[in-house]
This record gives structure tokens, sequence and C-alpha cells, in this order.
């Protein structure tokens, strides 16, 4: 509790409730990296707090300003949410399921350098997602 009170001051947010609440669901280790809006709000719901669904939305929103969490929108899906921790990582999404996979690969981050620099730029920022399915599915 101590370490979200610090992280909201931090960020200048004014400690509030719903602010500790919806920040502990995030760092829940056993909660899943990528939470939509609604997501957030179940959770609540199943932890009984009487937190509405628009201050959930107004929240992230907050949070996502003060950069403690960012904002995904992944094509065909909601928009998911996810703390930034400050380490880049790249994401693919399971086209069947929704389910959003993290990685890191040095290979493909120096080939991106190489290519840009290949065509007189270079990298400020990028943001890579690869949309995959299963290679082995039963039909």
């Amino acid at each position: 509790m101590e370490q979200e009170t610090k992280e909201l001051r931090k960020a200048g947010l004014k400690v509030t409730h719903p602010r500790m609440r919806i920040l502990q669901i995030f760092e829940d280790e056993e909660a899943p990296h990528h939470l939509t809006a609604e997501d957030v709000y179940k959770r609540l719901l199943a932890d009984q707090e009487d937190i509405g669904l628009a201050t959930v939305y107004r929240v992230l929103t907050q949070f996502e300003a003060a950069g403690i969490v960012v904002k995904h929108n992944f094509e065909g899906g909601q928009a998911v949410y996810e703390l930034d921790r400050g380490k880049h990582h790249d994401h693919m999404i399971d086209v069947d399921s929704g389910k959003v996979i993290e990685f890191v690969s040095e290979e493909i981050e120096r080939l991106q350098h190489e290519i840009a620099a290949r065509h007189g730029y270079v990298i400020e920022d990028h943001s890579l997602v690869l949309y995959v399915r299963p290679k082995h599915r039963n039909k």
C-alpha cells in the first residue's frame, strides 16, 4: 500500500481510494499484464468495491497522462492498459483468443535500427505488434 501511495504522489496525483485500488489491481502478480477498463471494473466488483466504470475510465486516463500506464489499441480489440515500467518490449496478439503475449528480441531491435539507418533515419520510438495464430490448432 505504501508503494502505491508513493507512486501516485510521484506522478502528481492525489491519493484516493479508487486510484489506490486500480493501481493495486495492475500490480497484482497474479493478474494479467494487459487489462481493459472492463477487466479492472470486474475485478473491483468481485472485490465488492463500489467504484463505477466511469471512474475506472477516468482513473486510467489520468494514469496514462501521468505515465503510470500505457494504453494500447490493438487492431480488432478493445484498448488494453499495462503498467509502464520503462522497459521496452513488443507484443504478439493471438487472433483467436485475443491473448496478449509480451516478448523482447535483441535481433529484431537491431534489425529495425539497421533498416532505419539504411534509409537515413534514427528510430525515436516504435511499437511492434505481431498478430499470430497457434501453429497447430484443432479444426
